[in-house]
C-alpha cells in the first residue's frame, strides 16, 4: 500500500544524500593563508580589540596569517578600525578604507573630494579601498541620477589609488539571479525571500550585463590602478566573461570569496581557471570567521572530494546544491594562499615559494 504524500514545505526539506565517497578534512591549509576579503565589524557591540584577540585564536587554528578587513568607514571609524587590528598586530590584519558615497549631495567635484579622502585613509595606514555594490545600483548624483560604474567624474579616485599604490577591491552587481524575476526559475529563490532587499529587478536598476559591461570599461581605462573584482569578478557564472577582461586588463585580479558554491559546481572549469591564472587569484571568504568556514574552503581548494557542502548551514545559504574539490597542485595553490595578496597588498615580492616555505 503506497503512503500517503506528505505535505512537505520547500523551507523544511533538507534532503540527506546517500552518496558513499572517500571525504578528506583539511584542517590546516597546505600554506599560510591571507584571507583578503573579510568584514570585522561586530555586530553584538562588543569592543573591536576584545574581537581582534579571539580572532587571532580562530586565525591560528585555522592556519590563517592574515584577514584584510574591507570596512565601510573613513575618517575616526577607520581609525578605530586601525587601531584594533591592523596597528597592534600589522603582520595579522590589513584594513582597507572606503569613500563616503553621501557626500555626493554636497561636494560639487565629488572625485577630486573622494581622492584626498583615500590619501587620507592611506596616510593612517589603510592598505586599499573597497567598493562596495551599491555604486552602480543605488549611489546617485546631487541631481538625483544614478551614478554609473564607468563615471568619468570618479577618475580622480581610481587615479588616486594607483599613484598611491594601493589596490582597489570592487564589487559590482553579482549574484546574476538577484537581477532576475523572483519565480520558480530563480535558483536563489530561498535567499531572496530571507533578503528580499537583495533583489535588483525592475526598471529602477540596470541590468546586470550593463553593470558588468561598464565595469569592464573602468579597469581597462584605469590601467595604472590594481583592482580586485570580488566574488571570482562579479560573475563566476560566467568564467569565460571573467577570463577575457583578466586577458585584456594586466591590472585586474579576482578573489574568490562567497562564492565556492558556484565554482564548486562547475569543478572542471574552475580548475582549469585556476590554472591559467595562478597569480591573478586570491583567497577570500566573505564569512565571519569560523574554524569550520575555513576548512570547507580549504577542502575544496586541496581535495578532489565529491558532493559534499559548501556551506556549514543547512539548507545552504545561496542555492541547493553540493560541490566538488579541485585539487589544486603546490604551486598554485601557494600563490592563491598567500602570494598574490602578499604581492598586491603588503607589496610582499618575495613570496612563501622563493621562502622555501
Amino acid at each position: 500500500m503506497s503512503q500517503e504524500k506528505p505535505d512537505l514545505r520547500l523551507v523544511d526539506f533538507v534532503p540527506t544524500s546517500q552518496l558513499i565517497v572517500p571525504e578528506h578534512l583539511v584542517e590546516k591549509p597546505r600554506y599560510p593563508v591571507i584571507d583578503a576579503h573579510n568584514h570585522l565589524w561586530t555586530r553584538d557591540g562588543r569592543d573591536l580589540a576584545e574581537y581582534a584577540r579571539e580572532l587571532l585564536e580562530i586565525m591560528d587554528l585555522a592556519g590563517v596569517k592574515m584577514i584584510v578587513d574591507l570596512t565601510n568607514a573613513w575618517g575616526d571609524e577607520l581609525q578605530a578600525h586601525l587601531d584594533a587590528y591592523q596597528n597592534p598586530y600589522p603582520d595579522r590584519f590589513s584594513v582597507f578604507a572606503c569613500v563616503d558615497w553621501g557626500r555626493l549631495q554636497t561636494e560639487p567635484d565629488f572625485g577630486q573630494w573622494a581622492a584626498r579622502s583615500l590619501a587620507d585613509s592611506v596616510g593612517r595606514g589603510a592598505r586599499g579601498l573597497k567598493i562596495f555594490k551599491n555604486f552602480g545600483l543605488t549611489v546617485r548624483d546631487a541631481s538625483g541620477v544614478l551614478v554609473p560604474v564607468d563615471d568619468t567624474r570618479l577618475a580622480p579616485l581610481w587615479d588616486k589609488a594607483g599613484e598611491l599604490g594601493v589596490p582597489v577591491l570592487i564589487h559590482v552587481a553579482d549574484p546574476v539571479a538577484f537581477f532576475e524575476p523572483l519565480d520558480r526559475f530563480n535558483e536563489r529563490y530561498e535567499e531572496l525571500q530571507r533578503h528580499p532587499d537583495w533583489h535588483f529587478y525592475g526598471p529602477q536598476f540596470p541590468s546586470f550585463r550593463e553593470i558588468l559591461d561598464r565595469f569592464a570599461v573602468l579597469v581597462e581605462r584605469h590601467a595604472n590602478t590594481t583592482f580586485i573584482g570580488a566574488h571570482v569578478g562579479c560573475y563566476p557564472e560566467n568564467l569565460a566573461f571573467v577570463s577575457d577582461m583578466l586577458d585584456r586588463c594586466p591590472n585586474f585580479h579576482v578573489d574568490i570569496s562567497a562564492r565556492i558554491a558556484e565554482l564548486g559546481r562547475q569543478p572542471y572549469s574552475a580548475r582549469r581557471f585556476f590554472l591559467k591564472y595562478p597569480d591573478r587569484i586570491l583567497f577570500g571568504t566573505d564569512a565571519r570567521p569560523t574554524v569550520a568556514e575555513y576548512r570547507i574552503h580549504y577542502r575544496f581548494l586541496e581535495t578532489a572530494d565529491e558532493y559534499f557542502a559548501y556551506d556549514p548551514h543547512e539548507p545552504p545559504g545561496q542555492g541547493r546544491w553540493r560541490i566538488y574539490g579541485i585539487d589544486l597542485p603546490d604551486d598554485v595553490l601557494r600563490r592563491v594562499y598567500h602570494d598574490n595578496a602578499a604581492r598586491l597588498i603588503l607589496h610582499d615580492q618575495t613570496g612563501l615559494a622563493r621562502q622555501g616555505a
